[in-house]
C-alpha cells in the first residue's frame, strides 16, 4: 500500500462533536490534521464530559428512583432505596474516562493527530501553550461554556454550573436553580428525584421554546419542583457558603433558603482566547455561508459560532465545514432539527415553523415504562401541529422514548416525504409511541 501524501496542515482547535467530526472527514480524505484538545480527560468536548452524557448517567438513576417510589407506593416494593451521590459521581467518571480514551482512540485511528494544550489565537497566529503552531488552515470549534449572570454571590462556595456541578461533596437538602431552559428543568428533576427540595427562579416562563403540550408535560414531570415564574433574582446570601437567594416578585423581596445554587442560565460561546477575528455582540464567532471567518484560512464550525447548542447539529457543522474545505459540496441545511430533554419521559420535538393552524393531541398509549403510569395518567402525550393547508409544520410526544422515534420523524420532514407514506408504516406493539396513531388517523381524515 502507498503511503498517504499530505498536502497541507490543518489545525482544528477543540476536540469536542463539530471540531472531531470535521478533523476524521478531512484526514479520511487525506489531509494532515491536528486537534489541540485542552481537555486532560480527553476528547469528546463538554457533550461527554459536561453536558449530554451526564444527564443521560443522572437520568437513568433519577428514572429508576421514580419507578421505585411508585412501585413502593403500590406495595409492590417493601425494601426503601437511597442514593449515594459521591459513589454515584465516581461511578460516572470511571465510565465517561472509558468513552474519552474510546474517542481518542478512534480519531487517532483516523490519522488525526491529538495535541494537548491551550490555544490563543490572533488572527491566523495560533500558540498553544506560549509555543508557535504552524496551520494553513485553522478550525475553530472551541464550543460554549456557562453564561455567569451578573448576580451578587455567584462566587460563594455552594454556587455551580452544569460544568462544575460534579464537584459537588454530597447532595444538599434544598438547591435553588436559576433559569428556565433545557438545563434548568434536566437538573431540578434529577435533583428532586433523589430527593433534594427544588426550586427553580425563572425569569420568564418554563421552557418557553417548547410546544404548549411538551411544557405542560414537563410541568407534570417536575410536579415535586417549586417553579417560580416571573421572578428577578437579586442576589444569592451567604458568608462564605450559599444561605439562599434573594427574588423580588410583584409582591416584593423574598428570600428562598438554598445549600446550593445551580445557575442555568445559558451558554455562551467560547471565544476568551480568539483575538483579531469578528464576533457578534454575543460573543460568537461570525461567519459566512460557507463557515468562513473574518480571518482567511480560519473557518468556524459548533456551538462557537452560536448555532444551535445542540451536539448533533455541531457535528453537522463539523462536515459542512470539512467538505467546503476538501471542495465538495455540502449537505444542505436540515429543515428542523429535532430536540429532546429527559425529565420522567424524553420531552422531544421538531418544527418547520412555529405558526400553525390547528394542532391534535392524543395521550400517550400504555406500554413499556408507561403501564405503571396509568393510575396517574401519566403516560405522556403526542401532538402534531398543521398549518391551515393541512401540511404538518411540527410533532411532539412525551413518552419514555420520544428521542428516538423524533430522530427518524425529522428525517421525514426534512427529506419531504409526505405523511400519507405513513400508511405503510408498521408500528411495535406494544409501544409508548402516539405519533403513528396520530399520523394515521390525519390521513384517514381528509377533513382535518
Amino acid at each position: 500500500m502507498l503511503p498517504v501524501r499530505y498536502s497541507f496542515m490543518i489545525v482544528v482547535i477543540g476536540g469536542g462533536p463539530a471540531g472531531r467530526y470535521a478533523a476524521m472527514r478531512l484526514s479520511g480524505a487525506g489531509k494532515k490534521v491536528r486537534i489541540i484538545e485542552k481537555r486532560p480527560a480527553g476528547l469528546g468536548g463538554q457533550c461527554l464530559h459536561q453536558g449530554c452524557m451526564t444527564i443521560c448517567a443522572l437520568n437513568d438513576v433519577a428514572r429508576f428512583m421514580d419507578r421505585m417510589h411508585t412501585f413502593s407506593r403500590m406495595s409492590i416494593i417493601q425494601t426503601r432505596t437511597e442514593i449515594s451521590y459521591p459513589v454515584l459521581v465516581q461511578k460516572m467518571q470511571e465510565i465517561i474516562k472509558q468513552i474519552a480514551h474510546i474517542l481518542d482512540q478512534e480519531t487517532i485511528q483516523a490519522g488525526v493527530e491529538i495535541m494537548k494544550g491551550s490555544a490563543i489565537l490572533q488572527g491566523s497566529t495560533l500558540l498553544v501553550d506560549g509555543e508557535r503552531i504552524h496551520a494553513d488552515t485553522i478550525i475553530i470549534a472551541s464550543g460554549a461554556k456557562p453564561n455567569i449572570p451578573d448576580i451578587p454571590g455567584c462566587s460563594l462556595l455552594g454556587v455551580y454550573t452544569a460544568h462544575t456541578i460534579l464537584t459537588m461533596p454530597d447532595l444538599p437538602k434544598k438547591m435553588v436553580i436559576i433559569g428556565s431552559g433545557v438545563i434548568a428543568a434536566e437538573f431540578a428533576y434529577i435533583f428532586s428525584s433523589f430527593g433534594t427540595e427544588v426550586t427553580i427562579l425563572a425569569r420568564s416562563s418554563l421552557l418557553r421554546i417548547f410546544p404548549e403540550q411538551l411544557i405542560k408535560e414537563a410541568r407534570k414531570d417536575l410536579s415535586q419542583v417549586n417553579i417560580l415564574e416571573k421572578v428577578t433574582v437579586t442576589g444569592i446570601s451567604g458568608q462564605k457558603s450559599v444561605s439562599g437567594v434573594v427574588i423580588q416578585t410583584p409582591d416584593g423581596t423574598q428570600e428562598i433558603p438554598a445549600d446550593v445554587v445551580l445557575l442555568a442560565t445559558g451558554m455562551i460561546p467560547n471565544t476568551g482566547f480568539i483575538t483579531g477575528i469578528d464576533c457578534g455582540a454575543d460573543g460568537a464567532l461570525v461567519v459566512n455561508e460557507r463557515m468562513e471567518t473574518s480571518e482567511p484560512g480560519v473557518y468556524a464550525a459548533g456551538d462557537v459560532t452560536g448555532y444551535g447548542n445542540l451536539t448533533p447539529y455541531a457535528r453537522f457543522l463539523g462536515r459542512k465545514t470539512a467538505d467546503i474545505i476538501l471542495g465538495k459540496e455540502p449537505e444542505p441545511e436540515p429543515k428542523t432539527v429535532p430536540q429532546a430533554i429527559k425529565l420522567h419521559h424524553d420531552l422531544a420535538f421538531c418544527r418547520t415553523s412555529h405558526k400553525f393552524h390547528k394542532s391534535l393531541s392524543i395521550p400517550g398509549p400504555a406500554g413499556p415504562e408507561t403501564f405503571w403510569e396509568v393510575p396517574d395518567r401519566h403516560t405522556g402525550s403526542s401532538v402534531v401541529e398543521l398549518d391551515d393547508t393541512g401540511h404538518l409544520t411540527g410533532i411532539a410526544e412525551a413518552s419514555p422514548a420520544a428521542s428516538v422515534a423524533m430522530a427518524y420523524l425529522g428525517w421525514m420532514i426534512n427529506s419531504d416525504i409526505q405523511r400519507g407514506v405513513f400508511n405503510r408504516f408498521i408500528e411495535i406493539h406494544p409501544s409508548a409511541d402516539g405519533i403513528p396513531w396520530l399520523l394515521k388517523y390525519l390521513n384517514g381524515n381528509q377533513k382535518t
